[in-house]
């Protein structure tokens, strides 16, 4: 890897590492202060909102990455992030933390898909190793944030964001300082600039809405957002869980278990699985992991040790499920649908966070109001269950139609994002 590559990824990692340590700092404490306050309802609505933005930079990121490159687009995004962090200390009410939330995600989904590119751009005997890192950093990152979410509870709010902006802050500054303007070329070498009379593609468009032209990918994307949407009736709900149930632990406790459970296996335990089954079944075995998890969160909502146990199981899916969805596309989509395939990615997550964020608040109203607490843990379990038994019950298919056997995985480096 040349010197120049190697400092891009350096920036690239540092970058997510703090993004991730804000992330996990702000919206635990957040979550459950709007629940306390408010209710879950609105909690997930702010968390939604964040999304929205990022669905909606969906259709412009490559507009702005046209005319900025994709650092200057890297740097405008993460920049309106940390100013709408740092502007939600300094306001209240759910409507303004809504709208600042619209920033944010909007800011987030036109710094990601930036990031994105440049790993995809990496020579493909560096790409795995370029990811690995890169994933490695977002959960370290994770676990700090998560730990320094604790040493934060209680402060006032000006405090925690005020951190927060000084992180996103490092954020931008690192991501935007270290990468090239518009990625590598096939060779390894920094792309050249774009002839500044070529034409420029629209700062809004609905191209991202069509579907990517592989046999399969639609099921795949469709169980992606289905994940996602798991995903985040966990993130929405467990903050929202934890104020309720188990006050006596921090809102972001839960995320030190899964936190320092997805550094130590991660790799291991992915690697083994990949090596013996198809990428399907091992995202079913993912999918499987949560609906147990959620059945334990469901089971006992005040027994520290079920919610102990429920996230230690609960981070199985990402463990699986995640690295088994992007080695798919890496290795089945063609070359020249990569870009195509990350924007659908990037779609389908957006839209399955989106619906997650929403529902888990609304989910966990109805069950407290119900009088049935855990309820809303039944009905995800149900959902992942679901999944899973679609992705045990299909086949994986290359490129020409032919079934993927367990031979043309194993041989396979995992490739996570």
């Amino acid at each position: 890897m040349t010197s120049e590559r190697r400092s891009a990824l350096f920036g690239l990692n540092a970058g997510i590492f703090l993004a991730h340590i804000g992330n996990f700092i702000w919206f635990p404490i957040l979550v459950a202060s709007l629940g306390d306050s408010d209710s879950g309802f609105w909690a997930g609505v702010v968390m939604c909102m964040t999304y929205v933005g990022r669905l909606a930079a969906t259709f412009s990121y490559e507009g702005f990455s046209d005319r900025l490159g994709i650092r200057g687009a890297v740097f405008v995004g993460t920049g309106l992030e940390a100013v709408s962090l740092g502007l939600m200390g300094f306001t209240s009410g759910v409507a303004v933390y809504s709208l600042l939330a619209l920033f944010i995600g909007f800011g987030s989904g036109t710094a990601f898909p930036g990031l994105k590119n440049i790993l995809v751009s990496y020579p493909e005997d560096e790409r795995a190793k370029a990811f690995s890192t890169f994933q490695m950093s977002a959960q370290v990152g994770l676990f700090g944030g998560a730990l320094a979410g604790g040493l934060l509870l209680g402060m006032d709010l000006r405090v925690v964001f005020t951190a927060v902006f000084v992180l996103f802050l490092g954020f931008c500054l690192s991501a935007s300082l270290f990468i090239p303007r518009d990625g590598f070329q096939a060779d390894g070498t920094a792309a050249p600039r774009k002839d500044a009379g070529a034409e420029r593609a629209p700062l809004f468009s609905l191209a991202g809405l069509k579907s990517v032209e592989v046999g399969g990918a639609t099921r795949y994307f469709l169980l992606s957002a289905a994940f996602w949407f798991l995903s985040l009736c966990f993130v929405v709900g467990i903050p929202l869980h934890m104020g309720r149930f188990v006050p006596q632990w921090a809102p972001s406790a839960p995320f030190w278990i899964t936190g320092l459970s997805l550094l130590v296996l991660q790799y291991p335990v992915f690697k083994l699985a990949i090596k013996h089954l198809r990428p399907g079944v091992v995202m079913g075995i993912g999918l499987t992991a949560m609906a147990a998890a959620f059945v334990l969160f469901g089971s006992a909502p005040a027994a520290l040790w079920a919610v102990a146990a429920g996230c230690f199981v609960v981070v199985f899916g990402e463990i699986l499920f995640v690295p088994s969805f992007d080695m798919w596309v890496s290795r089945k989509v063609p070359e020249q649908q990569l870009a195509r395939a990350m924007g659908a990615m990037h779609f389908f997550r957006s839209a399955g966070n989106m619906a997650g964020a929403l529902l888990a608040g609304v989910m966990f109203d109805v069950s407290v109001s119900a009088d049935l607490p855990g309820a809303n843990w039944y009905a995800a379990a149900a959902v992942a269950a679901l999944c899973a038994v679609i992705c045990f019950a299909g086949r994986d298919q290359d490129r020409s139609g032919a079934d993927g056997g367990e031979d043309a995985e194993s041989s396979a480096e995992p490739v996570t994002a």
